[in-house]
């Protein structure tokens, strides 16, 4: 296993530095899906790092790899815009007009008017109230593992841990908690394409709506009821994320959260086991010594960069890097490259889990846009390591992951483990 991945790093490395910068198309989903993205970026951050790529299957577009350089796109929402209307997130254009978009695909004063709606969940007084409950459940999934058995990580521990969250900040029916990791898979195969057969998009839809549907009703049973702390009760009641009650004026936000409460947490998980592979003493250290969690949690969030990019839409013409970026360009984030920009973090390509500085790293985003939940995904990865770490003395990975087949997200399908008895 090991000797195959050197190979494809050896050969991937090789074509990277082969190909013409002109011809670079990072965005590429195959670079994801066999996690050999690094040479690419590696070589933009040197050579090219704010470089045009004039032709893909998402129209042409802006690769911004440097740490200072995202920070700066991120921070500047009046030149660079999220809003849904110019395009919104992803490298795919967004398909949902610009009123009916979640408050990550909006600029001020809309995007700070609903994302405020359902931030008090995300306090610290929140999640000191919500660490128990996480504790309990984790040290629950963890006792019911098999030990001396492969297993599939993903789908017994991340997803389990993170659909029983998500069902609890949404008050959602526990016995169809699965339905909301795959709702968030389903949301991040991309949208509909331009080519597909109208046979192929009512398969889509009708795999897609029975997922969704339990939203609606439970937004219909709250919208009107008594005042709770649950996030659609929070989103229904308040007039500026209950807007008319039309399920493309809500769901937005509702998906938003699904997928952000789902992925951060859940690939950062497997990620940490990917990296202790790799990477055994840092693992030993830990057991030794837990409060070592204090930076390795913020480590593994670098590491593991689970959101791989951001899109922005440039509203004027803009000089970064030296480049000439138009009104109207699409222009990509890449925090997967940013949080491996040895300029800025020494020894970006090492794990290290006592770093001086752990939390510089752009994983959670910069600016109004920095992801409101990033405290509760770093205490769900907390809790869920400290209850590992007690129990087992290594859990070896046994076979090839299986990864997301996405550019957006940089996550984990499946992943078969062996618990050392």
């Amino acid at each position: 296993m090991a000797d195959d991945a050197s190979a494809i790093a050896r050969d991937a490395r090789e074509r990277a530095y082969s190909t013409p910068l002109e011809d670079f198309h990072v965005a590429d989903v195959s670079h994801f899906t066999s996690d050999t993205q690094w040479p690419w970026f590696e070589r933009l951050r040197r050579e090219d790092p704010v470089h045009y790529c004039p032709e893909s299957e998402y129209g042409a577009y802006w690769s911004v790899t440097r740490f200072h350089d995202i920070v700066a796109v991120d921070s500047n929402h009046q030149v660079f815009s999220s809003d849904s209307s110019l395009g919104g997130i992803m490298i795919a254009d967004a398909v949902e007009p610009s009123a009916d978009s979640s408050f990550i695909a909006l600029d001020p004063p809309d995007h700070d008017a609903q994302r405020r709606v359902v931030s008090p969940t995300f306090s610290s007084a929140g999640m000191a109230a919500m660490e128990p409950l996480i504790r309990s459940r984790a040290a629950a999934i963890l006792d019911e593992l098999p030990v001396g058995e492969t297993f599939d990580f993903v789908d017994k521990v991340s997803i389990e841990l993170t659909s029983q969250m998500l069902a609890t900040l949404f008050d959602y029916p526990f016995d169809q908690r699965r339905n909301l990791p795959k709702i968030s898979d389903m949301a991040l195969s991309g949208p509909p394409q331009a080519d597909m057969t109208a046979e192929q998009l009512a398969e889509r839809q009708q795999a897609f709506m029975p997922l969704v549907m339990p939203f609606m009703a439970l937004w219909d049973a709250r919208k009107d009821g008594p005042p709770a702390n649950d996030l659609i009760s929070l989103l229904s009641h308040d007039p500026v994320t209950r807007k008319d009650d039309r399920p493309e004026g809500y769901f937005g936000n509702i998906m938003l959260l699904t997928v952000a409460g789902s992925d951060t947490t859940r690939h950062s998980i497997t990620g940490a086991l990917m990296a202790f592979q790799d990477y055994p003493d840092a693992y030993d250290r830990l057991r030794a010594d837990p409060a070592l969690l204090e930076s390795a949690v913020p480590e593994i969030v670098r590491w593991q960069s689970p959101v791989a990019h951001m899109r922005r839409t440039a509203t004027c013409d803009f000089e970064l890097g030296g480049k000439t970026i138009r009104k109207g360009d699409r222009v990509v984030m890449w925090y997967v490259s940013g949080n491996r920009d040895e300029e800025v973090i020494p020894d970006a390509d090492r794990f290290i889990i006592d770093r001086e500085r752990p939390r510089q790293h752009v994983a959670f985003g910069f600016g109004i846009h920095r992801c409101v939940g990033n405290r509760l995904a770093e205490m769900q990865l907390r809790v869920v390591w400290e209850e590992i770490l007690k129990r087992f003395k290594r859990i070896d990975v046994v076979g090839e992951p299986r990864r997301l087949k996405s550019n957006f997200v940089k996550g984990y399908e499946a992943l078969p483990v062996r618990i050392v008895a």
